[in-house]
């Protein structure tokens, strides 16, 4: 017999076998997969030393639960450089507010009075530089000097006035804001401090189970690698792949029976999410053969009382 005939039989075999069981109506229809729990990876955000492991793989946690310490040194050098950052914004914003001081003020006044001396002082050298200018008793230079220091101590009672004024009307609106500001400015940087402090301390997000420590004690870690695998959740749910033709008919809510591997018993879960998107190739460019192929992922959530079953265990789930 050739080869030709002998591939020829064995294809009729085959499709005689799978017309047969699609005939058999008498077993339900499954959908396959396996129980899963929601799968929370933290991730590291800084490259540092883990410190401490407190928790054992394996080990039921609690949100807030300590999973690993990385080496927060050099971290809390940061938040007390910003703290004191935000201690001296504050110390120069209370400064602007307050005004100036008694001493200060009655400094700048002391200026003034001094001020006022010193220009008596000139014009009265001035004026007598004048008069022996005027009886040729002395050179034309001797009065210019005597003018120009009459016109210092002037100059010099005006700045004195100005600084006691600037003392005395108090702290500019402008100069309020820009401290308020740079207040604000390094407030924010404390905060984001602080932020990257505490995420060096790795605690559980939610109640689950600790299932993996990719990294030991000791290293250090590469940020954005995970360093904790906690899987959430009470009791596991099963994820499968709808068929096509069952996809129509199943809704979020509704029941179906489960079957695990290795519980005689069958289980009731509840139907939490179905894609809406197929798998593989858009149903629009297929057959109507080919879409029957299809497969929706999709989760059955277990009652809470089946806690206690493991996780990647194989399920099925019975179609409607």
């Amino acid at each position: 017999m050739s080869l030709f005939n002998i591939n020829t039989i064995r294809g009729l075999a085959c499709l005689a076998i799978i017309s047969l069981a699609a005939c058999d109506s008498s077993s339900p229809s499954i959908a396959l997969g396996s129980l899963e729990r929601d799968r929370i990876a933290h991730t590291a955000t800084v490259n540092e030393v883990i410190v401490a492991l407190p928790v054992d793989p394996g080990s039921v946690v609690e949100k807030g639960t300590l999973l690993v310490q990385l080496d927060n040194t050099y971290q809390k050098a940061q938040v007390n450089r910003a703290a004191a950052e935000v201690a001296q914004a504050e110390a120069n914003l209370d400064k602007l507010r307050n005004g100036a001081r008694v001493e200060e003020v009655a400094i700048a006044r002391a200026k003034v009075a001094r001020a006022k001396a010193s220009l008596v002082e000139s014009e009265a050298s001035y004026a007598r530089s004048r008069d022996l200018s005027k009886k040729k008793a002395i050179s034309e230079a001797i009065l210019d000097k005597a003018l120009a220091v009459r016109d210092g101590s002037l100059a010099d009672l005006d700045s004195a006035k100005e600084q006691l004024r600037e003392l005395t009307n108090g702290t500019r609106e402008e100069d309020l804001r820009m401290a308020e500001a740079r207040l604000e400015s390094v407030v924010a940087v404390l905060a984001s401090e602080e932020k990257k402090l505490s995420d060096l301390t790795i605690r559980s997000t939610r109640n689950g189970v600790l299932d993996n420590l990719p990294w030991n004690l000791g290293e250090r870690v590469t940020a954005g690698s995970p360093l904790a695998i906690v899987l959430a959740g009470e009791a596991p749910f099963a994820r499968i792949y709808v068929p096509e033709p069952y996809r129509v008919k199943m809704n979020v809510g509704d029941e179906f029976v489960v079957r695990v591997d290795g519980l005689e018993r069958s289980l009731v879960g509840t139907l939490r999410w179905i894609s809406s998107q197929p798998a593989f190739t858009p149903y629009y460019a297929l057959n109507q053969q080919e879409r029957s192929r299809l497969m929706y992922l999709a989760e059955v959530q277990l009652d809470a009382s089946e806690a206690a079953l493991p996780s990647g265990l194989p399920a099925q789930v019975e179609l409607p």
